[in-house]
């Protein structure tokens, strides 16, 4: 088991399940990161993306795919662009891969009566299309939450029936229960939902609404809904709440202004709508916020002091 960590705050622990088959569990704290990064050794693959936290963007044969929690995506990885983006900045979720070159013909070699042929599996989610996906689906759901918390004494062993249980799943899943919502999305509808979100947080005082940021982007307000809820999963209105919420965060653990200074900053000229906005992203007060966090930060400024004084 190895455990590949960049500066980047992607975490991936790969285990090499059997001849040929991978299992990676990846940890993002990050916008992007790089797929070649995490032992992809042949473009002659098939990966299995599984989704337990957060939000994955594959480029997908010039489409943007989307996966969110309980999503089951499935994909060559020669059609998979190796810049990943994670529109939330965090991710968490699991990979199998398959090298067909390496991996046995037929997994029955492995385990009596497991008929399933890895090649068979890739034509049949990946013949006639680049990928397939199929959102949140309780069928499948059980392998995959019994995967991420595998015991360490019996992980080597837990991953190899685990695995050997999903590939046999997918040689029976019917394909056609969902493709919902699969369709990609084209590179200018990722760039527009992209740019009013980095417009949006770079006027966190400003209260926009979603008509003025159409105005101001020259585009419908149906256009910016939609492509908005495609990259981020979310509402215009509820991803903006967020943002200011965790910017105003910070604020509160980091400085010592005011609360009703922050609220206006961040666009509320009311404080009570401001506590409001903040508890419901939150599940706190500012105030209790502030007081939780106040000892990090007051620790922080005794240091900082103490090294100022006596170097």
């Amino acid at each position: 088991m190895k455990n590949h960590q960049n500066d980047t705050g992607c975490t991936a622990l790969t285990q090499a399940v059997f001849p040929g088959i991978t299992l990676i569990r990846l940890s993002v704290h990050a916008q992007e990161g790089h797929l070649e990064n995490l032992c992809r050794t042949s473009t002659e693959a098939l990966e299995i993306f599984h989704c337990r936290e957060g939000r994955m963007e594959l480029n997908i044969g010039g489409d943007f795919c989307y996966v969110s929690p309980g999503d089951l995506l499935i994909a060559r990885a020669a059609k998979i662009s190796p810049l990943v983006c994670f529109p939330l900045r965090h991710y968490h979720g699991l990979i199998v891969r398959v090298d067909i070159q390496q991996a046995p013909h037929c997994l029955s070699s492995i385990l009596r009566d497991v008929n399933v042929q890895p090649q068979v599996i890739a034509e049949r989610f990946c013949g006639s299309q680049d990928s397939y996906i199929a959102r949140c689906n309780p069928s499948f759901e059980h392998i995959f939450s019994e995967m991420y918390a595998i015991p360490d004494a019996v992980k080597e062993g837990f991953a190899k029936i685990k695995v050997l249980e999903l590939m046999l799943f997918l040689s029976v899943f019917d394909t056609q229960v969902t493709q919902a919502g699969h369709r990609g999305l084209s590179p200018a509808q990722v760039h527009l939902a992209k740019s009013v979100a980095t417009y949006q947080l770079q006027h966190m005082g400003e209260r926009y609404t979603l008509n003025q940021v159409a105005t101001i982007f020259g585009v419908s307000r149906t256009c910016i809904k939609n492509s908005f809820k495609a990259v981020y999963g979310v509402s215009f209105y509820s991803f903006i709440k967020a943002g200011k919420m965790e910017s105003a965060a910070y604020m509160l653990e980091h400085t010592d202004k005011p609360i009703v200074e922050i609220a206006g900053e961040h666009g509320y000229e009311n404080s009570s709508k401001f506590a409001n906005a903040f508890r419901s992203v939150k599940g706190i007060s500012p105030g209790a916020y502030r007081q939780q966090n106040q000892k990090t930060y007051e620790a922080g400024k005794t240091r900082a002091h103490a090294y100022a004084v006596f170097g």
